[in-house]
């Protein structure tokens, strides 16, 4: 039997390197938080971590609240998904994960809150339960995911699905390292030269993409563009060149619409004139999928049925995957497939992942990518990276190295614990704080793999700013 018996949750402020722009806000600095819960596991208690950051504008994206009153709101969400974890009881994480999202989904509905934002507070503690039920049977995720160590029941999630287990649809051993895909934010310099002497950031790691791919060895991109067809048309006439040039053709990309279209048949217009612009044309066979272009007010709505455009690139949610029939609905309307992050979510992730590969075994276009909110260690990244791996996603936009200075922000014992325990994840920068070590466009995941659930245990907390939860 598991439940709940113990809460604590920490706080950060991180600072970003550079702006970050991500549809409608501009990142410069967010508040990041770990949280640690104390499960009973049939009788013997277990610790487990989860974290994230507190994103403004993401989860919900009203241009019209402040700031710190979406910060509030994410904190009341977070604590709310833990008093209804504290009245659970259950056999399995499965089965905790089943009742919790059942109550924080009515508890949504009864507070106006939007399931998106209301099951990341499902999701925190789904992936505590999970780091400390992977330490209590001495598995790591993967290998517990599919032994079916969870419990995880797909018929309930997906129907198609009953009758099978992950086992049936993940790979048998995920990845040893998965590409890093670059995200280009709307504000990123594309050349060295672009750079004010004003604006240049003086810590060790590349600034623009031209350096960036120099540095890392990049060969999978995410490139934001907005409703600004013009705007999207000289920019990515600017970018092509350059990955041409420093990846000597050898590349791929991703397009990130970033909910800024509400006009389908308008998208797949300007779409197809993108598409046919003669300066691009050895670009576009780089592409990978187009990323959630319509806002999600109009997403899964009939207007977004894709018959219409049938030579259409592939095109995926992100942001509307807010519940577990989000994705069904959406392959309805033509398209291809979603993303995972974790905080949408893991064993809904993972069913979704299988529903996909069932489509894929049937002969039916299907996609699941990995995306990300700007991941950092020293859990977050970590875990993220583990699901990733476990659902045989190999090319994992990756952005939180690239928008903070690597770990230099926390604590130097969760420092010196990452160097120690990750060292083929993280290395030592010449200022001697942790930075992600992308080497020839990968991320090793050997210790991520290997952890109960991507993070080493023992991680020490106490130097974070403690928040009531």
């Amino acid at each position: 039997m598991i439940q709940l018996s113990h809460a604590e949750l920490f706080r950060i402020q991180l600072r970003a390197r550079m702006p970050f722009r991500y549809g409608i806000v501009t990142m410069t600095e967010v508040s990041h938080v770990i949280m640690r819960l104390t499960f009973e596991i049939d009788g013997r208690t277990h610790e487990g971590l989860a974290a994230d950051h507190l994103p403004p504008k993401w989860f919900t994206k009203d241009p019209n609240r402040p700031l710190a009153e979406e910060i509030d709101e994410m904190l009341v969400v977070i604590r709310a998904a833990v008093t209804g974890a504290r009245a659970i009881q259950a056999a399995t994480p499965f089965a905790f994960w089943q009742q919790l999202y059942a109550a924080q989904g009515k508890w949504g509905v009864e507070h106006k809150i939007p399931p998106l934002l209301a099951h990341f507070g499902t999701s925190l503690v789904e992936r505590a339960l999970i780091d400390a039920f992977c330490q209590s049977i001495g598995q790591p995720f993967a290998a517990a995911l599919r032994d079916n160590r969870f419990g995880v029941d797909l018929g309930a999630v997906h129907a198609p699905l009953a009758g099978t287990t992950p086992r049936d649809w993940l790979p048998a051993s995920p990845p040893a390292k998965v590409f890093c895909r670059h995200t280009v934010g709307l504000l990123d310099p594309i050349e060295e030269n672009e750079i004010a002497a004003g604006e240049r950031v003086h810590d060790g790691l590349p600034q623009s993409l031209a350096a960036c791919v120099k540095f890392y060895g990049l060969k999978h991109f995410k490139i934001k563009i907005d409703a600004d067809v013009a705007r999207a048309s000289e920019r990515l006439r600017r970018i092509a060149p350059v990955l041409a040039r420093e990846c000597g053709g050898d590349y791929a990309f991703s397009l990130d619409g970033n909910e800024s279209f509400r006009d389908p048949a308008a998208f797949a217009r300007q779409m197809r004139a993108l598409l046919a612009e003669p300066a691009l044309q050895d670009f576009w066979p780089k592409l990978l999928f187009i990323e959630q272009p319509l806002h999600r007010d109009v997403a899964l709505t009939p207007a977004a049925d894709w018959s219409a455009w049938p030579e259409r690139p592939p095109i995926i949610i992100d942001e509307s995957d807010a519940e577990i029939g989000s994705l069904p609905a959406a392959l309805a309307l033509g398209y291809a497939g979603t993303s995972h992050k974790n905080c949408k979510g893991i064993f809904k992730g993972v069913a979704h992942a299988c529903l996909l590969a069932q489509r894929r075994a049937a002969g039916k276009p299907a996609m699941l990518s990995g995306e990300d909110l700007t991941n950092v260690g020293p859990v977050a990244l970590l875990q993220d990276l583990a699901v990733q791996a476990s659902l045989g996603v190999t090319s994992v936009e990756r952005n939180g190295h690239h928008y903070f200075t690597g770990l230099s922000q926390f604590p130097a014992a969760i420092q010196q614990h990452i160097l120690t325990h990750h060292g083929d994840l993280y290395v030592r920068s010449a200022a001697g704080w942790p930075r992600l070590d992308v080497r020839a466009g990968q991320i090793a995941l050997g210790t991520v793999l290997r952890a109960p659930f991507g993070c080493a245990t023992g991680l020490d907390l106490g130097a974070l700013e403690a928040v009531s939860v």
